[in-house]
C-alpha cells in the first residue's frame, strides 16, 4: 500500500517535467524563423520590453574588416566599423547621395589620416539605423573627394550604444 502513493508521486512530477518541456519549447524560438542577411550574422532583441536591447553581430570580410550597410536618414550607405576612427566619417559622394552640402557656415576641421591631414567640413547626422539599432544626433565629418574610399562608422555612433566587442571574426553591437 505504502508503495502505490510514491508511484502516483513519481507519475505526477514526471507528468509536470514533460509538460514544462514542452511549455518551453512551445515558446522557444525556432531556428529557422529568424531573416537571413548577407552581413549581419545575427540581429536579435536581448530582453523584451518598451525599448528593449538588441544585439548585432557582423561577420569581417576576407581582410578582417566589418563592412555595414545602415541606413543614415533613410538612404542605406555601405561603411566600414572602425573603431580607431573618433567620428562618423562621410565621403564626398556619401554626403551628397545625403544631401549634405558644405556652406559658408560649416565648421571646418583637420583630421589625421593614414594618408595625411585632411580638411573636412561637420554636420550631425539625424538618424543611423543598423538593423534594429537606432543611433540619433550622430556627429560626423564629410572629407574631401578622394580622401576616403569607404565611408567609416566610428565612434561618434560607437560611443552611443550600450557596448560593442570584437570577437573571432565578428564584431558583436548592443544598442
Amino acid at each position: 500500500m505504502t508503495s502505490r502513493p510514491s508511484i502516483w508521486a513519481l507519475g505526477v512530477a514526471g507528468f509536470a517535467i514533460v509538460g514544462s518541456l514542452g511549455y518551453t519549447q512551445w515558446l522557444a524560438p525556432r531556428v529557422g524563423d529568424q531573416t537571413p542577411s548577407a552581413a549581419i550574422a545575427s540581429a536579435e532583441p536581448a530582453v523584451p520590453g518598451p525599448r528593449s536591447p538588441v544585439t548585432l553581430a557582423v561577420a569581417a570580410d576576407y581582410r578582417g574588416h566589418y563592412i555595414v550597410h545602415p541606413s543614415v536618414e533613410n538612404y542605406r550607405i555601405k561603411m566600414m566599423v572602425d573603431t580607431g576612427a573618433s567620428i562618423v566619417a562621410l565621403t564626398a559622394a556619401d554626403a551628397r547621395a545625403l544631401g549634405i552640402k558644405s556652406d559658408a557656415n560649416a565648421r571646418k576641421m583637420m583630421l589625421s589620416t593614414a594618408n595625411g591631414t585632411v580638411t573636412g567640413y561637420r554636420t550631425v547626422l539625424r538618424e543611423i539605423r543598423l538593423g534594429d539599432i537606432v543611433v540619433r544626433n550622430v556627429d560626423a565629418v564629410v572629407l574631401p573627394e578622394r580622401a576616403l574610399s569607404m565611408s567609416l562608422l566610428g565612434n561618434s555612433f560607437l560611443s552611443k550604444l550600450l557596448g560593442y566587442e570584437v570577437q573571432t571574426g565578428r564584431m558583436v553591437l548592443r544598442g
